[in-house]
């Protein structure tokens, strides 16, 4: 019975030591200041919006003091659209489902973009795959060669969804590139078990409802409900205020217009790939290529500020909008701003080429007898000439710029642009 204290002891000391082993417990998490803006102070990014880019214009007459904007800034970000190949080296060719034309650049165009002094580009559009595959990895490929840092397309979900990082005197910035206008077939997806994951764009999935009046709904459903037996699915349950009739959402309410929901995944991985860039960057911009409601529409949808805002929540600094073709308006919610749209910085639409067939066809025109220059002047004209406020502002280099400076939260210049 003696020996009993003496084990009792032992055992005693022995917990002692491991617990004295053990490291330190990590420091309490802050998450307010995890989200705080860490750039030193007078830090710039340029900000534009769509870079459509066929040939080289760093060297266009009058661009100079354009470039010079974007050079002297300390980040410069735009959203690269389109495919940069040379067609003679590599097997893409133009999708059946394509963003509306396959935009081509030469591949030159990548270190011109990086020569005016862009840093960060985005990818995630609606013309990421207008090659396929092989064009959105040769793009990638030039942009790499060229110093550019993309995010919004890779292999799989993660990838496209990860930010990416550029390195600056002045601090760390981080890309996250969304599409919410986007081909089908150009979303990516996850790996899951024995089926690998698919390549592909950042994509922000969202459902339309067209508003309608309480009686025009009762009219759709009446429209429904007298189709021909089994020609029209009608869901054993559904809202009263709700119907979906030809593949169109319909929602009853006091007003003419469109609303969005987000995909609730979506919606939850992007902004946790937005938390997790702050807790790696001192910078992060967040940007969208988003043309709903529509390009002639000059109100964001209606999901867009709910995005933003939840974005800067997450940690962005800034959140830039492109994708209509057109100046959309500026927010500062929690003294960062919010860009719902930056228009077009390089606008070459009609110097693309080669025109695909399936474009003579679609609009009837004779690709024996036309040129793709004379079939890109109609095009252009047809599609954005319809409102005399839009085309004669445009030219093949128009551009539109912003810039925004850091300053510390106190000062009321924080996020101005």
């Amino acid at each position: 019975m003696r020996g009993a204290p003496l084990v009792g002891s032992v055992l005693v000391l022995a917990s002692v030591a491991i617990v004295a082993q053990q490291p330190p417990a990590p420091a309490p998490r802050d998450p307010q200041r995890e989200l705080t803006m860490s750039v030193v102070d007078g830090f710039t990014v340029a900000a534009v919006g769509d870079c459509i880019i066929a040939r080289p214009v760093s060297q266009t007459p009058g661009f100079a003091p354009v470039g010079k904007i974007i050079h002297d800034a300390d980040s410069a970000f735009g959203n690269f659209e389109g495919t940069a190949i040379d067609l003679s080296r590599t097997p893409a060719v133009p999708q059946a489902e394509f963003g509306g034309v396959w935009i081509i650049g030469a591949p030159s165009v990548a270190k011109d973009l990086r020569a005016i002094g862009f840093d960060v580009m985005s990818r995630a559009n609606n013309h990421a795959t207008d090659w396929g595959l092989e064009g959105m990895r040769q793009t990638s490929h030039l942009l790499d060669e060229a110093g550019i840092v993309h995010a919004g397309v890779g292999e799989h979900r993660a990838a496209a969804r990860a930010a990416h990082y550029f390195d600056t005197a002045k601090g760390r910035v981080a890309l996250i590139s969304i599409a919410s206008t986007f081909t089908p077939l150009s979303r990516s997806a996850p790996p899951l078990g024995q089926a690998p994951g698919r390549p592909g764009v950042n994509a922000l999935r969202t459902t339309r409802s067209s508003l309608v009046t309480a009686e025009e709904l009762r009219a759709l459903r009446k429209i429904r409900d007298e189709q021909p037996a089994g020609s029209v699915r009608v869901p054993e349950q559904e809202a009263a205020d709700e119907l979906e009739l030809f593949g169109v959402h319909y929602k009853a309410a006091d007003h003419r217009g469109f609303t969005y929901t987000m995909d609730p995944v979506d919606e939850r991985e992007i902004l946790k790939s937005v938390r997790a860039a702050k807790q790696l960057s001192d910078f992060v911009i967040v940007t969208i290529h988003a043309h709903e409601p529509g390009n002639w529409s000059q109100e964001p949808a209606d999901f867009l500020p709910k995005l933003a805002r939840e974005a800067i929540d997450a940690g962005a600094d800034e959140f830039v909008g492109h994708g209509p073709h057109q100046i959309r308006g500026i927010e500062v919610y929690q003294g960062k701003p919010i860009f719902y749209s930056l228009g077009d910085f390089i606008f070459q639409l009609d110097l693309i080429e080669p025109v695909a067939s399936d474009l003579y066809e679609q609009y009837k025109m004779d690709a024996a007898a036309a040129t793709d220059a004379e079939f890109n002047a109609m095009w252009n004209r047809l599609i954005f000439g319809g409102d005399g406020r839009r085309w004669p502002g445009r030219s093949s280099n128009g551009c539109n710029a912003c810039r925004s400076r850091s300053a510390p939260a106190s000062r009321s210049s924080r996020g101005s642009g």
